[in-house]
């Protein structure tokens, strides 16, 4: 039985651990669930799996949590701070991070000071700070397990190959709800319109940075870490249909592919009961309803968030993390219709060129980083006029 503590289990990545936990309990138990702000969700999962400990971290829902759990045995906490403290406790065998953005870098950070190991769905963990975080895994003997698709891909692929040299791998990305639209097209692109993913179910933050192929870009950063690659060995291609999740192609030319249907649970499952798979009754893959698997060049050109992260992986020293924050400050505007859909690589773009490079940044660095990049993005957002999109 492996006990597990859920970093953001009121999201997408969350719910569906739950379910992978609810399906294996034997294997599996919920002992920390931590939600932002969706109360009420939150409460419903405690009720059902009743963990060891409840956190929310808006302190205003404190008081609706407490009083709703009152009569079980669960132990409810208030704040961020409260998670980066809980998620060190002696019971706990694996963190699944599924928080969003920067907020999940320190308790990932304390989590393996503490001996877990790392179920990492929290892909700005090692976009900002991939080389701290790694070197820390490393000395406290920790293992960090993909959780996303395209990066479980990978590891699965990479499993019984460690003496094997990867020549470069390949991440698939399914070209979002624009692939093939022009500039002209997405300087009217609403909300709306970008939040209508294809193939898979997300959140909100997520299914926009797919629609921009700043989520791709992103992963080729943790993909650099987590792999132990350079640039150059990390390639991207669109495939709209989304089932081989990634390749790795080695020295001698051969490539394997992990295929399977969109469906986050498998990746989630494997993460957690990893070196092991365990039997399951997810939707089986049925090659006669794919004849025709297609595949082409992302159009960096247009979508320019992916140049934008080649850009800040080759650069290294703080620069992944002033992308990473503009982006999310360009995402989180863009929801409230406060700037525009090509604006957001504009403010990530004007983000780099001005914000202070760092070539050896301490965490401390990277915090302050952080928050001098948002601050500094909220006011071209204000300077930019709403309609003067960068066509």
């Amino acid at each position: 039985m492996k006990n597990v503590a859920i970093l953001g289990s009121t999201g997408s990545v969350g719910t569906q651990t739950l379910d992978v936990i609810k399906d294996n309990p034997t294997l599996f138990s919920a002992f920390m669930l931590t939600g932002h702000s969706n109360a009420s969700l939150l409460i419903q999962q405690a009720l059902e799996f009743v963990p060891r400990y409840v956190i929310i971290c808006d302190e205003d829902k404190y008081a609706e949590v407490k009083q709703a759990l009152v009569h079980l045995p669960i132990e409810v906490h208030a704040g961020y701070s409260a998670i980066k403290e809980m998620v060190t406790h002696p019971d706990i065998d694996v963190v699944l991070t599924a928080m969003v953005g920067f907020a999940g870098l320190e308790p990932t950070i304390n989590a393996i000071k503490a001996g877990k190991d790392i179920a990492l769905a929290n892909k700005e963990t090692l976009v900002v700070a991939g080389e701290l975080v790694t070197a820390l895994a490393k000395e406290h003997n920790v293992k960090i397990l993909p959780v996303d698709s395209e990066h479980s891909a990978i590891f699965q692929c990479l499993a019984g190959e460690e003496q094997n040299k990867i020549e470069k791998i390949i991440l698939t990305a399914s070209g979002g709800p624009f692939r093939g639209k022009t500039r002209d097209f997405l300087a009217g692109a609403t909300r709306e319109h970008a939040l209508k993913h294809p193939n898979w179910v997300m959140g909100a933050k997520i299914t926009i940075d797919s629609a921009s192929l700043m989520n791709k870009g992103l992963e080729v950063i943790e993909a650099k870490w987590l792999f132990g690659l350079e640039a150059d060995q990390i390639d991207v291609i669109v495939h709209p249909q989304s089932i081989i999740h990634s390749m790795v192609q080695f020295e001698d030319g051969s490539i394997k592919a992990q295929m399977g249907l969109p469906d986050m649970k498998l990746p989630i499952q494997y993460a957690l009961s990893y070196p092991n798979r365990i039997k399951n009754n997810f939707k089986r893959f049925d090659f006669t309803a794919y004849p025709n698997l297609s595949f082409e060049k992302p159009d960096m050109g247009t979508f320019r968030n992916l140049q934008f992260a080649y850009d800040a992986l080759n650069r290294k020293g703080n620069m992944a993390c002033i992308v990473n924050a503009a982006n999310e400050v360009a995402v989180a505007a863009f929801l409230k219709d406060e700037t525009g859909f090509l604006a957001m690589s504009d403010i990530i773009e004007g983000c780099m060129e001005s914000l202070p490079y760092m070539e050896q940044p301490t965490l401390a660095d990277y915090l302050n980083t952080d928050k001098e990049t948002r601050i500094f993005a909220q006011n071209l957002i204000k300077q930019m006029p709403l309609k003067a999109y960068h066509i």
